[in-house]
C-alpha cells in the first residue's frame, strides 16, 4: 500500500495507465498489462508458467492459476487481446516452449520477483509523471473497473477471493442501477404472480438468466 492508505485506495485511470505503459520498458509493460487486464496479484503474475497458458480456449486464450493463498485463488481467466498479443510474442521469442516460467530471472525462485521491477517501476513513474502507485494498485484498479458490470459472486471468482466481504468494497451501485434492477423485476413479474402464470414469468425471464450464467468465468 501507499503511505497513509488503510486499504488499497489508489485507482489508476485509463489515461494514467496509458502514460505509464508508454514510459515503461518491455518487461514492465508485459507484467503491468497482465496485472491491469486480469486483476492478478503480482506474485501470481510472476509465477505464471507456459504450461498454464492455453491459446485456443475462449476468444483469446486463457491462463490458469494453480496456486494461491486460498482455494479460491486457483482459477482460470480469459486473456484480453493485448495480453494475448504480448504473451504470444514472448512465447515466440523464447522458441515456443511447452513449459517453464514465462518471466525467468536469475533469482532464487527462478522467476521475476517484486525487486526485479522496482527500479523500472520507479523510472516509469518519473518519466510518465503519473502520481505514484504500487503495482498491486493495478489489481485494485481492475477490480474497481469491472465491479459495476458483474455480481459479487462473479467478482469473487475473477479476483480469487474467498469472501464476499472483500468484493463489497468494490461494488457501489448507483441510484440508476438500483432503479434498473427494480424495473427488471417488474418486467419479470415482480414476484407477485402465482401458479402457472408465475411459471410462465420464470420461463420468459430464464433466457436472460441463462445468458448471465454463460458469461460467468468458469
Amino acid at each position: 500500500m501507499l503511505p497513509g492508505e488503510q486499504h488499497r485506495e489508489r485507482v489508476i485511470t485509463p489515461e494514467e495507465e496509458a502514460r505509464y505503459l508508454a514510459s515503461a520498458n518491455s518487461l514492465l509493460v508485459e507484467v503491468a498489462t497482465v496485472l491491469a487486464d486480469t486483476g492478478l496479484r503480482p506474485e501470481e503474475c510472476h509465477r505464471l508458467r507456459w504450461e498454464s497458458i492455453t491459446w485456443i480456449n475462449g476468444r483469446n486464450g486463457t491462463l490458469l492459476l494453480t496456486r494461491g493463498k486460498t482455494k479460491a485463488a486457483r482459477r482460470m481467466l480469459p486473456m484480453t487481446p493485448r495480453v494475448r498479443s504480448l504473451l504470444e510474442a514472448r512465447w515466440q521469442a523464447q522458441g515456443q516452449p511447452v513449459e517453464g516460467w514465462i518471466w525467468p530471472a536469475s533469482t532464487k525462485s527462478g522467476h521475476i520477483e517484486p525487486s526485479s521491477l522496482k527500479k523500472q517501476h520507479a523510472k516509469a513513474l518519473k518519466l510518465s509523471k503519473v502520481r505514484p502507485f504500487v503495482l498491486y494498485s493495478l489489481r485494485h484498479s481492475f477490480a474497481t473497473r469491472i465491479a459495476p458490470h458483474v455480481d459479487a459472486w462473479t467478482l469473487c471468482k475473477i479476483m480469487g477471493w474467498a469472501s464476499l466481504s472483500v468484493a463489497m468494497r468494490y461494488i457501489h451501485p448507483s441510484d440508476e442501477r438500483v432503479l434498473a434492477a427494480f424495473a427488471n423485476r417488474e418486467l419479470c413479474g415482480g414476484g407477485d404472480k402465482s401458479g402457472d402464470s408465475q411459471q410462465n414469468v420464470v420461463n420468459e425471464c430464464s433466457p436472460n438468466l441463462a445468458l448471465s450464467a454463460a458469461t460467468t468465468i468458469e
